[in-house]
């Protein structure tokens, strides 16, 4: 874990993090970004910290909503296809049956039409 100092709001703050430098300072300027721009609107930059932060978890459990239906839309999918692939076999093993009762009724039907060119 290496440790990245961020300056938002005129602020510098220490984090220990394994994500790359480049991608928390875009993080600290994109947060410091939406602050100042609610700030500009007159609420104190502690009211829109914490506005920003609302807007953020909303964002976050938004996507995580999402995610969810998205991982239940595919366990779906799965169970579709394995359903289907049930069925393609059952469907190939009935065709080689059905198969062999064709291979099976005309050898009995050349069989009978042997008998009856000897007979």
């Amino acid at each position: 874990m290496d440790t990245i100092k961020v300056m938002i709001c005129g602020k510098e703050y220490k984090l220990k993090t394994s994500e790359s430098p480049n991608y928390v300072y875009s993080l600290a300027r994109s947060l410091e970004s939406r602050i100042n721009e609610l700030a500009e609107s007159g609420a104190s930059p502690y009211s829109a910290a914490i506005m920003v932060s609302l807007s953020i978890l909303d964002d976050l459990n938004k996507a995580n909503k999402r995610l969810d239906d998205i991982q239940n839309r595919t366990k779906d999918y799965v169970d579709e296809t394995g359903k289907a692939r049930i069925e393609r076999d059952a469907a190939l093993k009935e065709i080689d049956i059905l198969n062999a009762r064709i291979d099976q009724l005309e050898n009995n039907l050349k069989l009978k039409k042997l008998k009856e060119s000897i007979e």
